[in-house]
């Protein structure tokens, strides 16, 4: 069967001058579809691209394993050479990845109820640390150059400081006794407006209900006080006009019904 040779586009050529030049391993059976000394060369350039062994042996159409094979072959002393600078090279430009992923953050896609909505970049300052302790140990490593990571932790905490002040500083100052009459405000100007509309529907109730009205609650005072009733019997039989529903309700008297309209009533509820 022959293996098909996958296109290497998704990582650039390695740029010439970069890899030393190398003989490939000599091959007791050549085959089209083996370590021929092309499919070799690409191999050491994808290793250099990638720094990953199984990642160039994927691009090349070969196996990981027959990589490690090829290696350990007689002959191959100019191979593991290359080998060796490509996988540095590699690793170089991992770090090169991993930097810019440290700095940059990585775009993450964000789903809301199995729909994506949109994305949002997450950075790691642990990974950063990582890099900076590897590249820089002299100045970001633990247990070494003392001195300096207790300047750089002291500098730390005066930049939180200024930064913390900064936000603080936007924040808009508002005290508890303020946050308290906004609330009490908003709820007057709710009360007022109900109580402007249970005003305006009583006024366009017509002369014979209001007078109804009046004669029920003179009606309704004189028996409770015949039997006379406490404030929890009175609290049972309250009747109040409920503006928005237009029915009476319990509760208390009509809205705005002063005492010609209600003499014995509780006035608006």
């Amino acid at each position: 069967m022959t293996r098909r040779k996958p296109p290497r586009t998704a990582q650039p050529p390695v740029p010439a001058g970069e890899l030393p030049p190398f003989t490939p391993v000599p091959r007791q059976s050549p085959r089209h579809d083996g370590w021929t000394p092309e499919r070799q060369i690409a191999f050491i350039e994808a290793l250099a691209d990638t720094g990953s062994v199984e990642a160039a042996s994927r691009a090349v159409g070969m196996s990981a394993r027959g990589a490690y094979h090829l290696r350990r072959q007689s002959g191959a002393e100019s191979f593991r050479a290359a080998w060796e600078a490509a996988l540095q090279l590699g690793v170089a430009r991992i770090e090169d990845v991993v930097m810019d992923r440290a700095l940059n953050g990585v775009e993450e896609p964000v789903y809301s109820y199995g729909k994506l909505i949109g994305t949002r970049r997450r950075y790691n300052d642990r990974l950063l640390m990582f890099i900076l302790r590897n590249r820089a140990p002299e100045r970001f490593a633990d247990g070494r150059s003392k001195a300096l990571n207790a300047i750089g932790r002291m500098q730390l905490e005066q930049l939180k400081e200024k930064w913390r002040k900064e936000w603080e500083a936007e924040r808009p100052k508002v005290t508890q006794a303020e946050v308290r009459a906004s609330i009490e405000r908003k709820i007057a100007q709710i009360r007022k407006e109900v109580e402007a509309e249970r005003a305006a529907l009583w006024a366009q109730m017509s002369d014979e209900t209001k007078t109804a009205w009046a004669r029920f609650v003179e009606l309704r005072e004189r028996d409770l006080a015949a039997i006379k009733a406490n404030a929890e019997g009175r609290k049972l039989i309250a009747v109040e006009w409920n503006a928005r529903a237009e029915t009476f309700s319990a509760g208390g008297t009509a809205p705005g019904a002063g005492a010609a309209d209600a003499p014995e009533g509780r006035g608006a509820g």
